[in-house]
């Protein structure tokens, strides 16, 4: 069996530089734990697993975790910046994120973030950074209103493809309303609805039919509502396709084209993944160290009795080592 790797977890560095006024930063509540806050507000609260290598490294020995993905918090993101403070920022933590994950480079694979708001900046942040060590990138699912169809988005993408590089997409500054402020419901329902549109918008918006296959793109949460919803999709395409069949082929027959991770915390949805997208395009993630990730990593996966015994050594680990390349 291929060793277990995660591709879904998360890092935030013990302190960095000011970053502005309305940025985020840090507040220490002791040598073990800090709240992660933006301007005046409380954001997230934290503990030292975030930036410790070797708690985090004991965590996956208890887990039987091989490697983890080790990508920004997308807070961090700043694609509402001005690009060269953008392109500041994303350096900053691209260099921290290699200062974490230095302790076992082996086990800890860093992912970078870039100034996806101006693509050619991007592009140039993406180079320096896996020149300095990374492995892959992480962005987020949109850039205001702008979509993953958007040109520059596109651009990066194919120069992602065009250099081999691993791209893991990831929701992030969900809308808020009276409605969705309650219950951390922009979590638990605006993040998947994020990803869900995200991965319409690289079918319809024609990503898909523009980018070489050799793009290696990974959605989070299981790729939000997609796979449940997409017989809705490919019923919308042949039935209204005056406003819909704006992708060269309909929808169903672009699920070999991107993965998702396992994070979807039930066999039943985990079977909806695999019988949609096949065994093959799904990889275990954990969202870890975040409250709402799956602890113990895999066990979803170690539950699903519908797989078989070469599907769930795939989804552990065998679809992440052909995804990272290695």
């Amino acid at each position: 069996m291929s060793p277990v790797i995660d591709v879904h977890t998360h890092f935030v560095p013990n302190g960095w530089p000011e970053l502005g006024p309305e940025r985020p930063w840090l507040r220490a509540e002791s040598e073990r734990e800090a709240m992660i806050m933006v301007g005046s507000a409380e954001f997230r609260r934290i503990g030292a697993e975030c930036w410790d290598a070797e708690a985090r490294l004991a965590a996956m020995d208890a887990e039987g975790v091989a490697a983890q993905v080790v990508s920004p918090t997308p807070v961090f993101f700043s694609y509402d910046a001005p690009p060269a403070e953008a392109i500041g920022i994303a350096r900053i933590f691209n260099d921290l994120a290699l200062e974490v994950c230095a302790p076992d480079t082996g086990r800890l694979i860093p992912f970078c973030q870039v100034p996806l708001q101006d693509p050619d900046a991007a592009c140039r942040e993406l180079d320096r950074a896996v020149a300095a060590g990374h492995r892959g990138v992480e962005i987020g699912n949109h850039i205001g209103d702008s979509d993953l169809d958007a040109e520059g988005v596109v651009t990066f993408l194919q120069h992602a493809a065009d250099h081999e590089v691993p791209v893991f997409v990831h929701p992030w500054d969900m809308p808020g309303s009276p409605r969705l402020d309650r219950w951390m419901a922009r979590w638990l329902t605006g993040m998947p609805a994020e990803t869900h549109l995200s991965i319409i918008a690289m079918i319809l918006g024609g990503v898909f039919d523009k980018v070489p296959d050799s793009l290696r793109i990974c959605f989070a949460h299981g790729g939000g509502s997609f796979a449940f919803w997409l017989g809705r999709l490919e019923n919308a395409w042949h039935r209204r396709a005056d406003l819909i069949a704006t992708s060269q082929r309909p929808p169903s027959e672009y699920v070999s084209r991107f993965s998702v991770d396992s994070v979807v915390f039930d066999p039943v949805a985990l079977r909806t993944l695999v019988d949609t997208l096949g065994a093959s395009r799904v990889m275990l993630g954990s969202d870890y160290p975040y409250p709402l990730g799956e602890r113990p990593v895999g066990q979803v996966v170690h539950r699903s009795e519908f797989l078989s015994e070469s599907e769930r050594a795939a989804i552990l680990g065998g679809n992440a080592h052909r995804f990272l390349g290695l």
